[in-house]
């Protein structure tokens, strides 16, 4: 039997890779094995270099092949990795620097209600938590007709489909401020939308304007990429307005962007045209783009109004984001937005793709919720928004009427969206260290909870929510009477005052 000169150059380079095998299981050592066509040049160690001199790679699988063979046989790359020795999984940073500052302070609180009286809770932000206030029978078909129609059931775009879009675009553009869809991004909750706007704007290492008090999702969201929060303060005494001094002080080179939240949380304040002209210019001075948190967009008393910021706005770009949560009264659903403005073209073409790519992270809203917008925007009769409005104005005199002839406490009456800020003398409530003491200690004794303003940031104060049913508003604001009256010290000034 005759072999061809091939056939005994392959037998001797798996005779030799064999040997190498056996061998490499006695020192437990790695070896290169480079071949071409004229047979086996030899074994090579893992840090040497090929027989020309360029490494272990040589040329190539075309040319002089080097394959890494592993004590068990098989070929993996030639770069070896330290096992590791024990079990050691640890969370990313972002999950680290991650912190709500309302669950921060909730769950530290020492929350046992008075089991003699049924809890009511002040302190949730969900119009729909009592079923009092219910969204409109158009709202509830038109989902229902999206789902019967089979059309939504698979992936939309990222940004939201074009005809759904299109519908947001019609509903808020306006000749100060015109909108097509491709000034919309779809996003999973007016809570996304804010997320993609700080992350489009901002780098690690920037900072943002906050307004104080305000929602604490902000800071949670900024901090966990690395972007510094600066606080601007709110002024109570002036309905909450900006002091605009203080706002304009705080900005530097890495200011990235401005947060104005008009309507606002926790304050239920109203910034009128004129005050929002103001902080157009401090923007404009210093060109820095502004994100207007408007999801409580239209939802102010009679006798306000609440124009959007962009439609005030001639040169300084803004990104809008809104949603159906509060204003249709659906929260769970999950659907808001990004409204671009930017009719100089600072944002450019760079910002708009930004905020796509950042879209396809988690490939954007609801599709059914997006099939039913066009019609729940289009065919909510106007009655339905009337009759929300109506119910809070009415809920927050109610509680502002009660709470401002209970020495020691200071109601500030809102304008708009859903929460009222009350103050506290602390000087004349000796028994707390603190807002957070004074919340915790009226669940105790009157089964009553109201979210310490601390939560915002903002000691001293204590944030109600004015969605629950009037006859419960009532007996809440009773039973804070109750116990401001048993803890109620005046102070020795007053008891000065007295005797004169």
């Amino acid at each position: 039997m005759y072999f061809s000169l091939l056939e005994i150059s392959l037998y001797f380079a798996a005779l030799t890779i064999l040997v190498i095998l056996i061998s490499s299981r006695m020192d437990k050592k790695s070896y290169l094995v480079q071949m071409n066509g004229n047979g086996v040049h030899g074994k090579i160690p893992v840090n040497a270099k090929s027989l020309n001199g360029t490494g272990v790679n040589g040329k190539g699988v075309h040319g002089h092949a080097i394959h890494h063979v592993s004590v068990n046989g098989t070929l993996y790359p030639a770069k070896v990795k330290s096992r590791r020795q024990r079990w050691e999984v640890k969370p990313s940073e972002m999950a680290n620097n991650t912190l709500n500052p309302i669950r921060a302070i909730v769950d530290g609180m020492k929350l046992t209600p008075n089991p003699d009286k049924p809890m009511i809770a002040l302190s949730i932000g969900d119009p729909t938590v009592f079923g009092n206030l219910p969204t409109d029978g158009s709202v509830l078909q038109a989902m229902k007709d999206a789902i019967d129609s089979q059309k939504y059931n698979g992936y939309a775009p990222s940004v939201g489909y074009l005809k759904s879009r299109q519908a947001v675009a019609n509903f808020y553009s306006c000749p100060e401020a015109p909108l097509e869809a491709e000034d919309v991004i779809l996003t999973s909750g007016c809570s996304q939308a804010i997320d993609l706007a700080i992350s489009v704007l901002c780098n690690p290492g920037d900072n943002i304007l906050v307004p104080c008090p305000g929602f604490s999702l902000y800071k949670t969201l900024a901090v966990s990429m690395g972007i510094k929060v600066k606080l601007y303060n709110l002024l109570p005494e002036k309905s909450w307005e900006v002091d605009l001094q203080h706002m304009e002080s705080l900005i530097d080179e890495r200011t990235s962007c401005i947060i104005v939240t008009n309507p606002s949380n926790p304050c239920g304040s109203v910034f009128t045209m004129e005050h929002l002209k103001k902080i157009l210019k401090v923007a404009s001075r210093h060109c820095v783009p502004i994100l207007a948190d408007e999801i409580y967009s239209d939802m102010v008393f009679p006798g306000c109004s609440c124009p959007s910021m962009a439609s005030l706005s001639s040169d300084v770009p803004i990104l809008s984001c809104g949603g159906l949560a509060k204003r249709w009264l659906v929260p769970g659903w999950r659907m808001g937005w990004i409204l671009i403005h930017d009719r100089n073209n600072v944002f450019g073409s760079e910002i708009r793709q930004g905020l796509v790519k950042l879209s396809q992270r988690i490939l954007g809203a609801c599709s059914i919720v997006q099939g039913a917008l066009e019609s729940i925007l289009n065919n909510t009769p106007q009655s339905f928004y009337n009759k929300t409005i109506s119910f809070l104005k009415s809920n927050s005199e109610i509680c502002f009427n009660e709470l401002s002839t209970i020495p020691g406490l200071n109601p500030i009456m809102p304008a708009g969206a859903m929460y009222l800020m009350v103050g506290i003398d602390l000087e004349h409530f000796p028994d707390f260290k603190n807002d957070v003491d004074f919340t915790e200690r009226l669940v105790t004794e009157q089964s009553v909870f109201c979210l310490p303003a601390s939560a915002f940031e903002y000691p001293n104060f204590f944030r109600i929510v004015v969605t629950v049913p009037e006859e419960m508003m009532l007996e809440a604001c009773s039973r804070i009477r109750e116990f401001c009256q048993r803890h109620y010290r005046p102070c020795s000034r007053d008891s000065n005052d007295l005797d004169q």
